[in-house]
Protein backbone atom coordinates (compact mmCIF):
# COMPACT_ATOMS: atom_id res chain seq x y z
CA UNK A 1 0.00 0.00 0.00
CA UNK A 2 0.90 3.45 -0.73
CA UNK A 3 2.66 4.88 2.33
CA UNK A 4 4.59 7.48 0.84
CA UNK A 5 1.80 10.44 1.04
CA UNK A 6 -0.59 11.54 3.50
CA UNK A 7 -4.45 10.40 3.36
CA UNK A 8 -7.90 10.91 5.09
CA UNK A 9 -8.79 7.14 4.90
CA UNK A 10 -8.71 5.47 8.01
CA UNK A 11 -6.63 2.25 8.46
CA UNK A 12 -9.09 -1.07 8.27
CA UNK A 13 -8.78 -2.28 12.30
CA UNK A 14 -10.33 -5.31 13.55
CA UNK A 15 -12.97 -7.21 11.47
CA UNK A 16 -15.51 -6.33 9.25
CA UNK A 17 -19.10 -7.53 9.14
CA UNK A 18 -21.36 -7.87 6.24
CA UNK A 19 -24.56 -8.60 6.60
CA UNK A 20 -26.68 -10.35 3.42
CA UNK A 21 -30.34 -9.76 2.88
CA UNK A 22 -30.96 -13.11 1.09
CA UNK A 23 -28.60 -15.16 2.58
CA UNK A 24 -29.05 -18.16 1.71
CA UNK A 25 -29.99 -17.21 -2.05
CA UNK A 26 -27.86 -18.21 -4.97
CA UNK A 27 -25.79 -15.01 -5.58
CA UNK A 28 -25.17 -14.92 -1.52
CA UNK A 29 -23.68 -18.31 -1.02
CA UNK A 30 -21.64 -18.46 -4.05
CA UNK A 31 -20.25 -15.08 -2.83
CA UNK A 32 -19.29 -16.28 0.67
CA UNK A 33 -18.39 -19.83 -0.57
CA UNK A 34 -15.96 -18.18 -2.61
CA UNK A 35 -14.66 -15.50 -0.03
CA UNK A 36 -13.61 -18.68 2.94
CA UNK A 37 -12.06 -20.81 -0.26
CA UNK A 38 -9.52 -17.82 -1.80
CA UNK A 39 -8.96 -16.71 1.71
CA UNK A 40 -8.02 -20.46 3.14
CA UNK A 41 -5.89 -20.80 -0.36
CA UNK A 42 -7.92 -23.26 -1.74
CA UNK A 43 -9.27 -20.52 -4.69
CA UNK A 44 -8.22 -17.81 -7.27
CA UNK A 45 -10.50 -14.54 -6.83
CA UNK A 46 -10.84 -14.47 -10.57
CA UNK A 47 -13.76 -11.52 -11.78
CA UNK A 48 -12.58 -9.37 -8.26
CA UNK A 49 -11.27 -6.12 -9.30
CA UNK A 50 -10.28 -4.97 -6.08
CA UNK A 51 -8.16 -8.78 -5.30
CA UNK A 52 -6.54 -9.34 -8.82
CA UNK A 53 -6.80 -5.63 -10.85
CA UNK A 54 -3.96 -3.21 -11.07
CA UNK A 55 -4.55 0.73 -11.14
CA UNK A 56 -1.85 2.77 -13.07
CA UNK A 57 -0.01 5.50 -11.18
CA UNK A 58 1.96 8.28 -13.17
CA UNK A 59 2.68 8.22 -16.79
CA UNK A 60 2.64 5.22 -18.39
CA UNK A 61 6.36 5.56 -19.08
CA UNK A 62 7.00 4.91 -15.45
CA UNK A 63 5.69 1.39 -15.48
CA UNK A 64 3.95 1.72 -12.09
CA UNK A 65 0.97 -0.49 -11.79
CA UNK A 66 0.06 -1.64 -8.33
CA UNK A 67 -2.32 -4.26 -7.62
CA UNK A 68 -5.74 -2.21 -6.14
CA UNK A 69 -5.62 -3.77 -2.83
CA UNK A 70 -2.15 -3.31 -2.19
CA UNK A 71 -2.71 0.56 -3.07
CA UNK A 72 -5.48 1.45 -1.30
CA UNK A 73 -6.47 0.49 2.21
CA UNK A 74 -8.80 -2.69 2.15
CA UNK A 75 -9.82 -4.96 4.39
CA UNK A 76 -8.28 -8.36 4.67
CA UNK A 77 -10.19 -11.11 3.57
CA UNK A 78 -9.36 -13.03 6.62
CA UNK A 79 -11.04 -10.43 8.70
CA UNK A 80 -14.88 -10.81 7.16
CA UNK A 81 -17.63 -12.20 8.94
CA UNK A 82 -20.71 -12.91 7.99
CA UNK A 83 -24.38 -12.77 8.66
CA UNK A 84 -27.55 -11.53 7.44
CA UNK A 85 -31.40 -12.57 7.17
CA UNK A 86 -33.20 -14.96 5.10
CA UNK A 87 -36.96 -16.41 5.06
CA UNK A 88 -35.54 -19.98 5.15
CA UNK A 89 -34.15 -21.74 8.55
CA UNK A 90 -31.00 -23.54 6.88
CA UNK A 91 -27.53 -23.19 7.22
CA UNK A 92 -25.42 -21.58 3.99
CA UNK A 93 -23.72 -24.97 3.71
CA UNK A 94 -27.48 -26.93 2.85
CA UNK A 95 -28.12 -23.76 0.38
CA UNK A 96 -25.40 -24.44 -1.27
CA UNK A 97 -26.28 -27.90 -1.92
CA UNK A 98 -29.73 -26.63 -2.82
CA UNK A 99 -28.79 -23.66 -5.44
CA UNK A 100 -26.37 -26.67 -7.38
CA UNK A 101 -24.65 -23.32 -8.62
CA UNK A 102 -21.11 -24.90 -7.25
CA UNK A 103 -19.71 -28.49 -7.53
CA UNK A 104 -19.13 -30.55 -3.81
CA UNK A 105 -15.63 -30.39 -4.61
CA UNK A 106 -15.51 -26.75 -4.62
CA UNK A 107 -16.65 -26.82 -0.66
CA UNK A 108 -14.36 -29.34 0.52
CA UNK A 109 -11.93 -27.77 3.37
CA UNK A 110 -15.12 -25.13 3.81
CA UNK A 111 -17.99 -27.19 5.00
CA UNK A 112 -17.85 -26.30 8.60
CA UNK A 113 -17.61 -22.66 8.04
CA UNK A 114 -20.54 -22.59 6.12
CA UNK A 115 -22.51 -24.66 7.97
CA UNK A 116 -22.11 -22.14 11.37
CA UNK A 117 -23.98 -19.49 8.96
CA UNK A 118 -27.49 -19.25 9.57
CA UNK A 119 -29.98 -16.83 9.24
CA UNK A 120 -31.96 -14.11 10.94
CA UNK A 121 -35.44 -14.23 10.45
CA UNK A 122 -36.27 -12.13 7.55
CA UNK A 123 -38.99 -9.49 6.97
CA UNK A 124 -40.74 -10.73 4.14
CA UNK A 125 -44.34 -10.43 2.58
CA UNK A 126 -44.85 -12.46 0.00
CA UNK A 127 -47.28 -9.18 -2.04
CA UNK A 128 -43.95 -7.22 -3.13
CA UNK A 129 -42.64 -11.30 -4.09
CA UNK A 130 -45.26 -12.67 -5.42
CA UNK A 131 -43.65 -16.06 -6.14
CA UNK A 132 -42.09 -16.89 -3.16
CA UNK A 133 -43.10 -17.95 0.34
CA UNK A 134 -41.10 -17.96 3.59
CA UNK A 135 -41.76 -19.06 6.92
CA UNK A 136 -38.45 -17.87 8.71
CA UNK A 137 -40.10 -14.71 9.10
CA UNK A 138 -40.58 -11.72 11.54
CA UNK A 139 -43.76 -10.77 12.56
CA UNK A 140 -44.76 -7.06 14.23
CA UNK A 141 -46.98 -4.00 14.78
CA UNK A 142 -46.47 -2.37 12.24
CA UNK A 143 -43.19 -1.52 9.73
CA UNK A 144 -41.67 0.33 12.17
CA UNK A 145 -41.56 -1.85 14.49
CA UNK A 146 -40.33 -5.02 11.98
CA UNK A 147 -37.96 -1.76 11.18
CA UNK A 148 -36.55 -1.55 14.53
CA UNK A 149 -36.21 -5.71 15.02
CA UNK A 150 -33.83 -5.18 11.79
CA UNK A 151 -31.46 -2.69 14.39
CA UNK A 152 -31.48 -5.38 16.83
CA UNK A 153 -30.07 -8.24 14.93
CA UNK A 154 -27.73 -6.03 13.46
CA UNK A 155 -26.28 -4.44 17.19
CA UNK A 156 -26.54 -8.19 18.26
CA UNK A 157 -24.38 -9.77 15.37
CA UNK A 158 -21.88 -6.48 15.72
CA UNK A 159 -21.82 -7.12 19.66
CA UNK A 160 -21.68 -11.12 19.37
CA UNK A 161 -18.99 -11.35 16.51
CA UNK A 162 -16.94 -8.32 18.07
CA UNK A 163 -17.20 -6.32 14.91
CA UNK A 164 -15.45 -3.25 14.26
CA UNK A 165 -17.40 -2.01 11.24
CA UNK A 166 -20.56 -3.11 9.10
CA UNK A 167 -21.87 -3.41 5.12
CA UNK A 168 -25.09 -4.61 4.47
CA UNK A 169 -25.90 -6.01 1.01
CA UNK A 170 -29.10 -6.79 -0.38
CA UNK A 171 -29.46 -9.70 -2.20
CA UNK A 172 -32.49 -10.75 -1.95
CA UNK A 173 -35.01 -11.38 -4.66
CA UNK A 174 -36.48 -8.33 -6.81
CA UNK A 175 -39.93 -7.03 -5.97
CA UNK A 176 -42.36 -5.76 -7.38
CA UNK A 177 -42.47 -2.09 -9.39
CA UNK A 178 -42.67 0.81 -7.20
CA UNK A 179 -42.94 4.32 -7.99
CA UNK A 180 -40.95 6.74 -6.15
CA UNK A 181 -44.35 8.61 -4.54
CA UNK A 182 -45.15 11.21 -1.64
CA UNK A 183 -43.80 8.56 1.04
CA UNK A 184 -40.67 8.94 -0.15
CA UNK A 185 -39.63 12.24 -0.55
CA UNK A 186 -38.82 13.12 2.66
CA UNK A 187 -37.44 11.09 6.03
CA UNK A 188 -40.47 12.81 7.96
CA UNK A 189 -43.00 11.30 5.89
CA UNK A 190 -41.13 7.61 5.75
CA UNK A 191 -41.21 7.37 9.20
CA UNK A 192 -44.63 8.35 9.36
CA UNK A 193 -45.34 5.66 6.44
CA UNK A 194 -43.60 2.99 8.11
CA UNK A 195 -45.64 3.53 11.40
CA UNK A 196 -49.13 3.51 9.10
CA UNK A 197 -48.04 0.35 7.63
CA UNK A 198 -47.70 2.29 3.85
CA UNK A 199 -48.11 0.17 0.79
CA UNK A 200 -45.53 1.69 -1.05
CA UNK A 201 -43.05 0.99 1.88
CA UNK A 202 -41.61 -2.33 0.62
CA UNK A 203 -39.40 -4.41 2.82
CA UNK A 204 -36.18 -3.75 1.37
CA UNK A 205 -36.57 -0.15 2.71
CA UNK A 206 -36.91 -1.12 5.37
CA UNK A 207 -33.55 -2.87 5.55
CA UNK A 208 -32.25 0.00 3.94
CA UNK A 209 -33.46 2.87 6.57
CA UNK A 210 -32.40 0.16 9.59
CA UNK A 211 -28.69 -0.48 8.09
CA UNK A 212 -28.48 3.64 7.60
CA UNK A 213 -29.79 4.53 10.98
CA UNK A 214 -27.13 2.73 12.34
CA UNK A 215 -24.56 4.22 10.42
CA UNK A 216 -23.76 0.87 7.88
CA UNK A 217 -22.97 1.36 4.64
CA UNK A 218 -26.28 -0.26 2.13
CA UNK A 219 -25.48 -1.82 -1.44
CA UNK A 220 -28.50 -2.30 -3.33
CA UNK A 221 -28.15 -5.11 -5.69
CA UNK A 222 -31.79 -5.35 -6.94
CA UNK A 223 -33.17 -2.99 -9.43
CA UNK A 224 -35.62 -2.10 -6.74
CA UNK A 225 -36.52 1.63 -5.43
CA UNK A 226 -35.12 0.87 -1.52
CA UNK A 227 -32.44 3.37 -0.77
CA UNK A 228 -32.70 5.18 -4.50
CA UNK A 229 -35.31 7.95 -3.23
CA UNK A 230 -35.08 11.31 -1.02
CA UNK A 231 -36.33 10.17 2.16
CA UNK A 232 -33.14 7.15 2.04
CA UNK A 233 -30.86 10.26 0.68
CA UNK A 234 -31.87 12.56 3.31
CA UNK A 235 -30.88 9.65 5.90
CA UNK A 236 -27.46 8.78 5.07
CA UNK A 237 -26.56 12.72 4.87
CA UNK A 238 -27.91 13.07 8.51
CA UNK A 239 -25.98 9.62 9.38
CA UNK A 240 -22.69 10.24 7.27
CA UNK A 241 -23.45 7.19 5.63
CA UNK A 242 -22.45 6.19 1.80
CA UNK A 243 -25.29 4.25 -0.60
CA UNK A 244 -24.87 2.76 -3.56
CA UNK A 245 -26.95 0.60 -6.34
CA UNK A 246 -28.71 -0.21 -7.91
CA UNK A 247 -28.87 -3.91 -9.56
CA UNK A 248 -25.82 -6.12 -10.24
CA UNK A 249 -24.85 -5.57 -13.87
CA UNK A 250 -23.61 -9.34 -14.43
CA UNK A 251 -24.97 -10.87 -17.80
CA UNK A 252 -26.84 -9.52 -20.64
CA UNK A 253 -26.38 -5.81 -19.32
CA UNK A 254 -22.77 -6.21 -18.69
CA UNK A 255 -22.77 -6.63 -22.94
CA UNK A 256 -24.73 -3.85 -23.95
CA UNK A 257 -22.49 -1.57 -21.84
CA UNK A 258 -19.81 -2.59 -23.59
CA UNK A 259 -21.44 -2.83 -27.31
CA UNK A 260 -23.15 0.04 -27.47
CA UNK A 261 -20.37 2.28 -26.62
CA UNK A 262 -18.50 1.08 -29.61
CA UNK A 263 -21.14 1.43 -31.97
CA UNK A 264 -21.60 5.22 -30.34
CA UNK A 265 -17.98 5.82 -30.92
CA UNK A 266 -17.75 4.57 -34.73
CA UNK A 267 -21.34 6.59 -35.39
CA UNK A 268 -22.49 3.43 -36.80
CA UNK A 269 -26.51 3.59 -36.76
CA UNK A 270 -29.06 1.41 -34.59
CA UNK A 271 -32.71 0.14 -36.06
CA UNK A 272 -33.05 -1.95 -33.25
CA UNK A 273 -32.06 -3.97 -30.34
CA UNK A 274 -33.55 -7.86 -29.08
CA UNK A 275 -32.87 -9.30 -25.89
CA UNK A 276 -34.15 -11.98 -24.36
CA UNK A 277 -32.51 -14.54 -21.67
CA UNK A 278 -33.82 -18.01 -19.78
CA UNK A 279 -33.22 -18.83 -16.48
CA UNK A 280 -33.89 -21.15 -13.68
CA UNK A 281 -33.01 -20.23 -10.41
CA UNK A 282 -35.08 -18.25 -7.92
CA UNK A 283 -34.51 -15.31 -9.62
CA UNK A 284 -35.52 -16.63 -12.24
CA UNK A 285 -38.82 -17.80 -11.39
CA UNK A 286 -39.19 -14.64 -9.32
CA UNK A 287 -39.22 -12.00 -12.80
CA UNK A 288 -41.39 -14.59 -14.10
CA UNK A 289 -44.10 -12.54 -12.23
CA UNK A 290 -45.18 -9.75 -14.39
CA UNK A 291 -45.10 -7.05 -11.50
CA UNK A 292 -41.28 -7.93 -10.29
CA UNK A 293 -39.89 -7.98 -14.25
CA UNK A 294 -41.30 -4.52 -14.55
CA UNK A 295 -39.28 -3.25 -12.02
CA UNK A 296 -36.51 -5.56 -13.76
CA UNK A 297 -37.51 -3.77 -17.56
CA UNK A 298 -37.02 -0.37 -16.20
CA UNK A 299 -33.51 -1.12 -14.96
CA UNK A 300 -32.44 -2.25 -18.39
CA UNK A 301 -34.23 -0.32 -20.79
CA UNK A 302 -32.47 2.63 -19.36
CA UNK A 303 -28.86 1.52 -20.49
CA UNK A 304 -28.49 2.17 -24.29
CA UNK A 305 -30.65 5.28 -24.14
CA UNK A 306 -28.45 6.71 -22.05
CA UNK A 307 -25.60 5.50 -23.75
CA UNK A 308 -26.27 6.90 -27.25
CA UNK A 309 -28.04 9.83 -26.39
CA UNK A 310 -30.27 9.81 -29.17
CA UNK A 311 -31.26 13.23 -28.52
CA UNK A 312 -27.93 14.27 -29.59
CA UNK A 313 -27.88 11.48 -32.47
CA UNK A 314 -31.34 11.45 -33.81
CA UNK A 315 -29.96 10.36 -37.73
CA UNK A 316 -28.57 7.04 -35.71
CA UNK A 317 -30.50 6.71 -32.86
CA UNK A 318 -33.97 8.24 -33.06
CA UNK A 319 -36.11 5.50 -33.95
CA UNK A 320 -34.45 2.43 -32.62
CA UNK A 321 -36.86 -0.31 -31.38
CA UNK A 322 -35.66 -1.92 -28.00
CA UNK A 323 -36.74 -5.08 -26.43
CA UNK A 324 -35.85 -7.08 -23.33
CA UNK A 325 -37.80 -10.55 -22.37
CA UNK A 326 -36.64 -13.06 -19.31
CA UNK A 327 -38.54 -16.24 -19.80
CA UNK A 328 -38.26 -18.95 -16.33
CA UNK A 329 -36.97 -21.95 -17.92
CA UNK A 330 -35.99 -24.45 -14.79
CA UNK A 331 -33.76 -26.76 -16.12
CA UNK A 332 -31.48 -24.25 -17.08
CA UNK A 333 -30.83 -23.97 -13.56
CA UNK A 334 -28.58 -21.13 -12.52
CA UNK A 335 -26.91 -21.23 -16.57
CA UNK A 336 -28.59 -17.89 -17.52
CA UNK A 337 -28.30 -18.17 -21.47
CA UNK A 338 -29.38 -15.16 -23.31
CA UNK A 339 -29.29 -13.68 -26.87
CA UNK A 340 -29.30 -10.19 -28.32
CA UNK A 341 -30.08 -9.71 -32.08
CA UNK A 342 -28.57 -5.86 -32.96
CA UNK A 343 -29.54 -4.56 -36.27
CA UNK A 344 -27.66 -1.95 -37.46
CA UNK A 345 -26.83 0.37 -40.29
CA UNK A 346 -23.32 2.26 -41.40
CA UNK A 347 -21.93 3.66 -44.38
CA UNK A 348 -24.85 5.13 -47.08
CA UNK A 349 -27.64 3.13 -44.57
CA UNK A 350 -26.67 -0.07 -45.43
CA UNK A 351 -27.92 -2.83 -43.08
CA UNK A 352 -25.72 -5.20 -40.92
CA UNK A 353 -26.49 -7.52 -37.72
CA UNK A 354 -24.75 -8.39 -34.37
CA UNK A 355 -25.77 -11.66 -32.70
CA UNK A 356 -24.54 -12.47 -29.29
CA UNK A 357 -25.14 -15.72 -27.50
CA UNK A 358 -23.74 -15.22 -23.88
CA UNK A 359 -24.16 -18.57 -22.00
CA UNK A 360 -23.14 -17.48 -18.60
CA UNK A 361 -23.01 -18.55 -15.02
CA UNK A 362 -25.33 -15.79 -13.01
CA UNK A 363 -24.16 -16.12 -9.71
CA UNK A 364 -20.31 -16.65 -10.74
CA UNK A 365 -20.60 -13.28 -12.35
CA UNK A 366 -22.44 -11.68 -9.27
CA UNK A 367 -20.20 -12.42 -6.35
CA UNK A 368 -16.93 -10.84 -6.91
CA UNK A 369 -18.66 -7.97 -7.54
CA UNK A 370 -20.76 -8.17 -4.21
CA UNK A 371 -16.77 -8.77 -2.88
CA UNK A 372 -15.63 -5.32 -4.39
CA UNK A 373 -18.69 -3.72 -3.61
CA UNK A 374 -18.70 -4.89 0.08
CA UNK A 375 -14.57 -3.42 0.43
CA UNK A 376 -15.22 -0.07 -1.72
CA UNK A 377 -18.14 0.78 0.56
CA UNK A 378 -15.81 -0.49 3.94
CA UNK A 379 -13.12 1.78 2.54
CA UNK A 380 -15.57 4.80 1.50
CA UNK A 381 -16.60 4.95 5.36
CA UNK A 382 -13.62 4.88 6.12
CA UNK A 383 -12.52 7.48 3.96
CA UNK A 384 -15.54 9.84 5.14
CA UNK A 385 -17.95 9.46 2.18
CA UNK A 386 -21.56 9.75 2.19
CA UNK A 387 -24.46 9.62 0.56
CA UNK A 388 -24.81 8.12 -3.20
CA UNK A 389 -21.64 6.39 -4.42
CA UNK A 390 -21.41 7.07 -8.19
CA UNK A 391 -18.12 6.22 -8.79
CA UNK A 392 -19.17 2.59 -8.03
CA UNK A 393 -21.27 2.74 -10.94
CA UNK A 394 -19.40 0.39 -12.83
CA UNK A 395 -21.26 -2.56 -10.84
CA UNK A 396 -24.67 -1.49 -11.84
CA UNK A 397 -27.03 -2.12 -14.67
CA UNK A 398 -28.94 1.42 -13.35
CA UNK A 399 -26.18 3.36 -11.05
CA UNK A 400 -28.43 5.66 -8.58
CA UNK A 401 -27.63 9.32 -8.68
CA UNK A 402 -28.84 12.90 -7.79
CA UNK A 403 -31.75 14.07 -10.25
CA UNK A 404 -29.17 16.63 -11.34
CA UNK A 405 -26.50 14.78 -12.58
CA UNK A 406 -26.62 12.58 -15.74
CA UNK A 407 -25.81 8.61 -15.20
CA UNK A 408 -22.81 6.81 -16.76
CA UNK A 409 -23.56 3.57 -18.17
CA UNK A 410 -20.41 2.74 -20.97
CA UNK A 411 -18.07 0.55 -18.84
CA UNK A 412 -15.11 1.89 -19.98
CA UNK A 413 -16.01 5.25 -18.29
CA UNK A 414 -17.18 3.93 -14.99
CA UNK A 415 -13.99 1.99 -15.18
CA UNK A 416 -12.10 5.43 -15.17
CA UNK A 417 -14.19 6.91 -13.18
CA UNK A 418 -13.74 4.15 -10.16
CA UNK A 419 -9.59 4.00 -10.58
CA UNK A 420 -9.71 8.03 -10.37
CA UNK A 421 -11.57 8.43 -7.28
CA UNK A 422 -8.88 5.55 -6.01
CA UNK A 423 -6.51 7.85 -6.73
CA UNK A 424 -7.89 10.51 -5.37
CA UNK A 425 -8.14 9.15 -2.01
CA UNK A 426 -4.68 8.43 -2.25
CA UNK A 427 -3.94 11.72 -3.07
CA UNK A 428 -2.19 10.81 -6.50
CA UNK A 429 -3.28 12.50 -9.48
CA UNK A 430 -6.35 11.20 -11.64
CA UNK A 431 -5.11 9.98 -15.35
CA UNK A 432 -6.26 11.68 -18.25
CA UNK A 433 -4.51 9.61 -20.66
CA UNK A 434 -2.78 12.68 -22.20
CA UNK A 435 0.62 11.08 -21.91
CA UNK A 436 1.83 13.25 -24.78
CA UNK A 437 0.96 16.86 -25.02
CA UNK A 438 -0.49 17.96 -27.60
CA UNK A 439 2.40 20.45 -28.64
CA UNK A 440 4.14 17.31 -29.20
CA UNK A 441 2.43 16.53 -32.38
CA UNK A 442 2.95 20.21 -33.61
Amino acid sequence: MNTNKKTNVEMPQGKLGVLIVGINGAVSTTFIAGTLAVRKGLSTPIGSLTQMGTIRIGNRAENNFPKIKDFVPLTDLKDIVFGGWDIRNENVYESILYAKVLDTRDIEGIEDELKEIKPFKAVFDSYYVKRLTGEWVKKGENKYDLMMQLRDDIRRFKSENNIDRLVTVWCGSTEIFIPCSEVHQSLEAFENGMRENHIEIAPSMLYAYASIAEGVPFINGAPNLTVDMPAMWELADKMNVPICGKDFKTGQTMIKTVISPMIKTRMLGLDGWYSTNILGNRDGEVLDDPESFKTKEESKLSVIDSILQPELYPELYGNYDHKVRINYYKPRGDNKEGWDNIDIFGWMGYKMQLKVNFLCRDSILAAPLVLDLVLFMDLAKRAGFKGIQSWLSFYFKSPMHTPNVVPEHDLFIQSVKLKNTLREIMNEKPIDFLDEKIELFK
